[in-house]
This record gives C-alpha cells, sequence and structure tokens, in this order.
C-alpha cells in the first residue's frame, strides 16, 4: 500500500468497529491517519482521543461524524477524502443498528435496513471509485450471508444479481414487511439474514464490475465474517457464548487482511471468514426456538 495511507471504519464507537481502528491505528505507520466514525458527536470525540492515546498508537487518530443513512454525508465524505488526500486506502463498513429479541423486527425494519443496506450500498457506490490501488473495501456480514440460508423462492433475486438489482430486491423486502406479505412469499421474520445476505450479494456485484483491473494492483473488496463476537449487539441472540471472541480477537484476522499486501484472487469478491471464503450456495434457514435463534 502507499505511504500517508488513510483508512476508514464505520460504527466504530465501540465493539468490533472500536476494536478495528485500535488495530488500525497500532499497525500503521505515524503518517497514516485512521478515521473513526459513527453518528453521535460526544461519543465519536472520546473514542478517538482514547483510542489516540492508548500506549501502541502509532497511526493518527480522528473522529468524523457519519449517520452512515444520510446518504449524501457518505458521498461528501468520500468526495471530500479524494479532494483531500487523493482517496482512501482502507474502508471497513461495520454500521449496524441494534435489534433486541424482545423487540418487533417489523417495527424495526426501516431502521435496520437503512443501517445494513441501504449505507452499505452507498459506501460501496461513494468509496468504490475513490479506492486507491492496493486498497481494501471490506463489508463486515456474517456467515447468515450465503444464499443458502433463504427460502429456495427469493435466492434467485440476489444470485448473479448486480448492485442496482440488489437494491431493487432489498427495497422489494421492506415493501412486503411493511405490506404484512414478507412471511408470505418467503421472506424470514429475522432481519438479520436477508439483510446479511443482501449484504453480501451487494459486495459480489461491485466486485464483479471491478475483478480484473483490482486484482492487478492488488486491491481488494470483499465481505467478512468476523465469528461469533461477545458485543451488545450480538449476546442476546444466543443462547450459548462460550466460544464468543472478544471484539479484539475478531478484529485480528479481519486486520490481517487488511494488511498483507496484494489481493488473494481466491478470496475477492468472496464473504471471508478466518481468511477462507464461504460457499456462496451453502447454508440452510435457520431455525427460531423460544425466541433464540440456531443457525
Amino acid at each position: 500500500m502507499n505511504a500517508s495511507r488513510i483508512a476508514l471504519v464505520t460504527g466504530a464507537n465501540q465493539g468490533l468497529g472500536r476494536a478495528l481502528v485500535e488495530g488500525l491505528a497500532a499497525r500503521m505507520s505515524p503518517d497514516d491517519l485512521v478515521l473513526l466514525t459513527g453518528r453521535n458527536h460526544r461519543r465519536v470525540t472520546d473514542a478517538a482521543h482514547e483510542v489516540g492515546r492508548l500506549p501502541g498508537t502509532r497511526a493518527r487518530v480522528e473522529g468524523r461524524v457519519l449517520d452512515v443513512t444520510d446518504t449524501d454525508a457518505v458521498t461528501r465524505l468520500a468526495e471530500d477524502l479524494h479532494a483531500g488526500h487523493g482517496g482512501v486506502d482502507v474502508v471497513i463498513s461495520n454500521a449496524v443498528a441494534r435489534v433486541g429479541p424482545e423487540e418487533s423486527q417489523a417495527e424495526r425494519a426501516d431502521e435496520f435496513i437503512d443501517v445494513s443496506n441501504t449505507a452499505t450500498h452507498a459506501i460501496l457506490r461513494s468509496f468504490g471509485p475513490v479506492l486507491r490501488p492496493g486498497g481494501r473495501l471490506l463489508v463486515v456480514a456474517s456467515s447468515l450471508g450465503t444464499l443458502g440460508h433463504l427460502d429456495p423462492r427469493l435466492r434467485h433475486l440476489f444470485d448473479g444479481a448486480t448492485l442496482d438489482q440488489v437494491e431493487y430486491a432489498v427495497e422489494s423486502w421492506r415493501g412486503a414487511i411493511h405490506n404484512r406479505t414478507a412471511q408470505e412469499a418467503g421472506w424470514p421474520v429475522w432481519l438479520n439474514v436477508p439483510s446479511k445476505v443482501a449484504q453480501v450479494a451487494a459486495v459480489r456485484a461491485l466486485a464483479a464490475e471491478r475483478r480484473a483491473r483490482d486484482l492487478a494492483t492488488g486491491t481488494l473488496i470483499a465481505s467478512v465474517c468476523p465469528g461469533m463476537v461477545d458485543t451488545a449487539t450480538s449476546r442476546p441472540w444466543f443462547s450459548d457464548y462460550s466460544q464468543a471472541q472478544s471484539p479484539a480477537q475478531a478484529a485480528a484476522a479481519l486486520l490481517d487482511l487488511v494488511l498483507t499486501e496484494g489481493a488473494d484472487p481466491t478470496l475477492y469478491g468472496e464473504l471471508i471468514r478466518f481468511g477462507k471464503p464461504l460457499d456462496w450456495h451453502d447454508g440452510t434457514p435457520p431455525v427460531e426456538q423460544d425466541g433464540i435463534l440456531t443457525p
């Protein structure tokens, strides 16, 4: 990668996002800049100051307020980084809306889709063009993002889809939730399944357009699964957390992917877990028992 690199992490006030910023700041050089972003000005400012004061921090750390659901704001930030720095080297899209098991999935659908999907589309469209050669554009998804986790009736909407088609499918899903026809059409009640599949499909769509030139320059676009992470967002959903990683542990594999030179063709455009690609067509729909989901 180039000297004086620019890295950006969304959803970085806490949890995995915060751990990713800490890891980037420790492993990048003093000339590099890591941007910690989130919606709340106070939390962003405090988190950036705290990371900047950690003993292992080497790179500069700055906080930037960014509401990823504001597509114009995402576009402006990408344009600003292009104008001021000639582009960006690392973008990790990590923001997620927190929904608890006791909450209505349908009532929270708009917020969840806006944060997880509309924002992902905006980041791919806005930061893809300003990603410098050798850069990394990663979307944090999960192993639930493989196509087999969807009802067979819905898989054609995402398999081999363009980014425009993924966006259309997501809005069709949103409309079905509002019209109360989602379950009849095969959409699962749990928002996380179609949301993650759509995230991975969106990454695959962008990667398909850029593959040849990105591999020639060592650039990597991919979705990533960090595995089970013990965070406030994920803990309520699982009955067994004995194998969960801390955010710092989960960040380590992602940071290796970010900071390793070159782009492995077998990983490009794929959903990557612990350094290996997952089969896009794998998976089965999860089963819900007593409000807890078992993949």
